[in-house]
């Protein structure tokens, strides 16, 4: 099971994935990031990312040819980015896609979420 939340500011978009990020969620989760404006700051949350297939895998690499960054603060999203060699971006809590997507817990706001 994938969800993934987002976040979208006047300059930023956000995506946060928890679960399996395979196959057909992957694809529709490339089909999100298509529809953001170009000039836009993308930002992927891969934290709470379980397993990643090779789906998941080009559908990261679009993302980073799309310019996105990339937040990993597990051993298994850190080893994600790192063998594809995906930009980490800096985990500060008062950075502005970061910050505004967290709650004061670290938490999602709930009516930012969808589940698949």
């Amino acid at each position: 099971m994938l969800r993934v939340a987002t976040h979208q500011s006047a300059n930023a978009l956000t995506f946060k994935l928890e679960g399996r990020f395979t196959g057909k969620g992957a694809e529709e989760v490339r089909a999100l990031g298509t529809r953001c404006n170009a000039e836009m700051k993308l930002f992927i949350d891969l934290t709470e990312i379980m397993f990643i297939d090779a789906v998941g895998e080009e559908v990261l690499l679009f993302f980073k040819r799309l310019g996105a960054s990339f937040l990993a603060e597990t051993s298994y999203s850190q080893d994600i980015c790192e063998r594809l060699h995906l930009p980490l971006m800096q985990n500060d809590k008062s950075d502005t896609c970061v910050g505004m997507f967290r709650g004061k817990n670290g938490d999602l706001p709930p009516n930012d979420s969808h589940s698949r």
